[in-house]
Order: structure tokens, then C-alpha cells, then sequence
């Protein structure tokens, strides 16, 4: 059942179609997809995925209302969305029902009911957790703990994912899994983020640097006659990125001083890296502190985390996408190629949000891009 009207001309030949899953159910035979009115779906890469459901709901002869009382959206029911174009099924969201609210208004036919999700993540929040991964007997590596979490909770590890700190003798947990997860992450300067493979359909978790070189998704098309898909885009460049920072570490008696430089070390998406040394300054550089003797090891990832963070966000192209043209659920995370918007800003951007809307009007998705380069690398 699908959500989308065909509003578009004769371009299109497979409309994208909404699949909605509640504890491996679809929702058709219970007849909700003509009370749908809306879905939402919020995936970034740095916070936990969210996901919205709106229906209109009416209430029947004997007093029972459509939607609430059909006992589907219960909290921790897993739901799962999909976007269908034709034949082929590409997952959108994977997660479980967090919080439901029913609305009913003075006006007897504008009742509505709506469901709010959050990712898979939202099992790992539940139990405060007191535990030793590591010890001078035992030395333990990040992946090897992350992948025994997620392993207790049904998830898989990405096999791309890094191996993040390695021998470590010291390493406790006093936290929820998730919370001591982000910390981990944030330690080794990684990205965590819940998803679902657009191939297997499995639940996996990505802990590891951004994958930049990763194969490329479909290309965005601009103004590309009956190619186009992107419906509107605008691209901003930010001159006020730092360059490089220095810690300073400062040993524990105060006397003596040393400086750690960290530069960008992700690869340039683009023919030109923007730089303060393009226009002939002096490079922007930002200045922390520290205390020798600390775990400068994780004190110089996070730095690096911080410079290549700044350098990624030198070029932010922020638009909407059909998503019955383009094909595919554009995918955070992962590179894509935009054409169509000149030399300058056309090329590899890498992908950081997309909201996913299936309504009435059809299936859009809009999104952010990140760039630290100029020139189109197509």
C-alpha cells in the first residue's frame, strides 16, 4: 500500500511506496495506510535516529477509536520502515515505539494519533552498567568490548568499523552501555551510529573514523533536464575553520611546556582544499591545554576529531531530494556525488543528515552535505 500520489509526469514509472512493520506485521491488513497522514524519519550521524507516525483516527459505532485501540504501538513494540521502489526494498528506519500521543480536538473528524521511535539504540539506555573490560591480566581492545555489547543486545558490529584504543589494561564501565559506547567513541574521535544495511536489511552499528573513501552512493542531479531528482539545494563555504590546533601540555610541577600540532587527515573531496594558505595567511589555529601525563593518546584523537570535524564543514550544501526519482534512501554517513550545482561546488560530498518524509505529496528527503575541498572530483 502506498502512501505516495504520482504527482509528477510520465518520468516516473515506479512511485516510492512507505512499508511500515510493527513487531514484523504490516500495518495493511489492519487498514492504517489510509489513516497515515505523515512519517518522519530523522537519521544523522551523531545522534540516536528518530522516527514520527501520524494518523488521523476516527472513533466507531461502539466507541473504539482506529488507531490506539487496534493495541499495535505498544511501547517497545519494534517497528520498522521501509521505502519500496518497485521490486526492489531499500530499509529507511529500525527501532521501537518510545512514546504514543492522542490528540482530540473540539472539531469531531481532526482527531489524530501519533507514534514517536527511537533507534536501537534505545535498548542499550536502560541499565546502569558497573563493569571491568580491561585489567593488567586481561588487556582489552575497544573492538573487542564494543562488539561483546553489542553482541548481548542482537547487533552487529560493521565489519569496516576501527579497532579504536588497543591493549588496554585499564577500561571500566559506570553507565548505561550506551552512554560508556558514545564515550568510547568519543575517546578515539570515531563516529557511533545505529543503522540498517541497505543490502542485508540487519541491525549494525558503525564505531569508527568517517568513511570518506567508501564506495560512493548514487549521484545528485541539479537542473539535469529528466535526470534531475534534487528539488532544491543551497551551498554555503565557511572561511573561519581553523587550520590546525595545538595543545599545549603543561607537566604536573608547572616548569616545562610541550605542543602537540594536529592538522586535517581526511582526505580532500574535491581538487582544492580550502585553506587560510589559499589566500596567502597565516593558517587559524586553535589553542587547548592539558597536563602531561595525562592519556594523551586519547587527548590528541579527540583533538583530531575536533580538526577534521571543522575541516569537513568548510562546505555545507543543505536541500530536498524526490526520493521516487532519485531511487534509492540516501544514506548518512556514506559519500554521494552531487552534480549539476558548477566546477566550483560540484563533486564528492559526504553525507551528514537526511530527514525522510512520506506524506501525500510523495516521498522527500532533505538533506546536509559536508565538503573540505572545491572543484567537481566526478
Amino acid at each position: 500500500m502506498s502512501l505516495l500520489a504520482n504527482i509528477f509526469d510520465e518520468r516516473i514509472r515506479e512511485p516510492a511506496e512507505c512499508v511500515v512493520r510493527v513487531d514484523g506485521r504490516d500495518i495493511g491488513p489492519e487498514g492504517l495506510y489510509p489513516l497515515l497522514r505523515e512519517i518522519s524519519v530523522d537519521t544523522s550521524r551523531g545522534e540516536a535516529w528518530t522516527a514520527s507516525l501520524t494518523f488521523d483516527s476516527r472513533r466507531d459505532e461502539e466507541g473504539r477509536w482506529d488507531v490506539q485501540d487496534k493495541g499495535l504501538f505498544e511501547p517497545w513494540a519494534r517497528v520498522e520502515i521501509d521505502a519500496r521502489f518497485g521490486d526492489r526494498v531499500e530499509p529507511v528506519f529500525h527501532g521501537f515505539v518510545r512514546e504514543s500521543q492522542g490528540e482530540y480536538p473540539e472539531e469531531r473528524g481532526n482527531a489524530t494519533f501519533s507514534v514517536t521511535c527511537q533507534d536501537l539504540s534505545m535498548a542499550l539506555d536502560r541499565e546502569h552498567r558497573r563493569h571491568s573490560w580491561a585489567n593488567e591480566q586481561q588487556p582489552a581492545t575497544d573492538s573487542m568490548v564494543i562488539r561483546q555489547i553489542l553482541t548481548e543486545h542482537g547487533l552487529i558490529l560493521h565489519p569496516d568499523s576501527g579497532s579504536g584504543t588497543g591493549n588496554m589494561t585499564k577500561l571500566n564501565q559506570d553507565e548505561t552501555d550506551i552512554r560508556f559506547l558514545r564515550k568510547r567513541a568519543e575517546a578515539n574521535g570515531y563516529e557511533l551510529t545505529f543503522y540498517v544495511d541497505s543490502e542485508t536489511a540487519a541491525d549494525q552499528v558503525y564505531f569508527g573514523p568517517m568513511r570518506l573513501e567508501a564506495t560512493r552512493q548514487p549521484t545528485l542531479r541539479v537542473q539535469a533536464g529528466s535526470a534531475t531528482d534534487v528539488l532544491q539545494i543551497r551551498i554555503g563555504e565557511d572561511a573561519q575553520q581553523p587550520d590546525r590546533i595545538d595543545v599545549t601540555l603543561a607537566d604536573r610541577q608547572g616548569d616545562s611546556t610541550r605542543t602537540i600540532s594536529v592538522e586535517p587527515a581526511i582526505p580532500v573531496l574535491g581538487r582544492t582544499r580550502l585553506t587560510s594558505g589559499n589566500r596567502g595567511l597565516r593558517p587559524y589555529v586553535v589553542q587547548q591545554s592539558g597536563t602531561a601525563g595525562d592519556d594523551e593518546a586519547r587527548i590528541q584523537a579527540q583533538a583530531q576529531m575536533k580538526i577534521d570535524t571543522a575541516d569537513i564543514h568548510r562546505v555545507v550544501a543543505e536541500g530536498e531530494l524526490d526520493g521516487s526519482l532519485y531511487g534509492h534512501v540516501l544514506q548518512v554517513g556514506l559519500p554521494v556525488g552531487l552534480d549539476g550545482v558548477g566546477d566550483r561546488h560540484s563533486g564528492i560530498y559526504y553525507v551528514d543528515r537526511v530527514t525522510h518524509v512520506f506524506d501525500a505529496g510523495g516521498y522527500r528527503q532533505q538533506f546536509t552535505l559536508l565538503r573540505n575541498a572545491v572543484g567537481d572530483n566526478l
